[in-house]
């Protein structure tokens, strides 16, 4: 196994466990950036997928003898893990019934590790089920995301991955100006790996206001390059003042958003957009 592995932490502790486990090399790193802050603290910990149970022992091994670490599986033979020390939860992960009884029984959680059926439904019903659930300053994590590309997980246009664009779009809308409404406030921040996604919970971070705030500095009045050399800018910025504010009218806005598509085009604004988005880009 490459050498870099032997530098992680969660690396070693999978290795110790007494257990079969069955991990992707590239997790263990992702694993060390995530969940080293909890090391040594009293934490609940929640994996969905034990397996074997080789994983819970990898994570007591990782967090220490202070996190209640707590494991969800289909399989009801699971429960034999009990005898170790665990707690252990029988039921599925696309059932809603299941996590509201789950929820009911465990209370809030810090870190929830989803490696169970990873299918698009379990994966998002999931999320949605559990992310109230977590405690500021914990997450949730879904592992093997790269089976939003694969058949045999679901419908692709409801893939999981397609699901975590939405919510990237729902925070961005907390700016203030765009719209509020469709906002998330349930999430700080997303954090993206290769076949994992991490759900950052600080809720007193996400509702706070998007408001434009000033130092109080001295003002220079420097001269705005923010669109220096934009053709499109340049030609949309000489439309007058009053026509911009027709945008109000729906049927004058649709019309002033296909006159500025149109510019946008001709300005060669839309070609070197597509060279970021083509698949072959060098």
């Amino acid at each position: 196994m490459h050498e870099l592995l032997n530098v992680s932490a969660s690396y070693q502790a999978y290795m110790a466990s007494p257990y079969k486990s069955i991990k992707h090399s590239t997790y263990f790193h992702v694993y060390d950036e995530l969940f080293s802050r909890y090391r040594g603290k009293e934490i609940v910990f929640v994996e969905i997928g034990v397996f074997g149970g080789g994983s819970l022992f990898m994570w007591r091994n990782f967090l220490g003898p202070k996190a209640r670490i707590i494991g969800v599986d289909l399989n009801p033979e699971a429960k034999n893990l009990e005898k170790h020390g665990f707690e252990i939860h029988i039921g599925s992960q696309s059932d809603e019934a299941f996590w509201s009884e789950f929820v009911g029984r465990v209370g809030r959680m810090d870190v929830v590790l989803d490696d169970g059926g990873h299918t698009y439904l379990q994966q998002i019903a999931t999320t949605e089920m559990l992310l109230p659930h977590i405690n500021d300053g914990g997450m949730l994590v879904v592992e093997d995301t790269h089976t939003s590309y694969m058949d045999g997980f679901g419908p692709r246009k409801y893939s999981f991955l397609n699901y975590v664009k939405h919510l990237l779009d729902s925070i961005n809308y907390r700016f203030s100006g765009i719209d509020s409404v469709k906002s998330d406030k349930r999430i700080f921040s997303i954090q993206s790996f290769e076949s994992i996604v991490a759900f950052c919970i600080d809720t007193n971070k996400a509702k706070l206001p998007s408001q434009t705030t000033s130092n109080n500095g001295i003002d220079t009045s420097p001269k705005s390059y923010e669109h220096h050399g934009n053709k499109f800018t340049s030609i949309t910025s000489a439309i007058p003042l009053w026509a911009k504010n027709l945008q109000k009218y729906k049927i004058i806005n649709f019309v002033g958003k296909k006159i500025t598509s149109s510019i946008y085009n001709r300005t060669g604004g839309t070609n070197k957009l597509k060279l970021y988005f083509s698949k072959h880009r060098k």
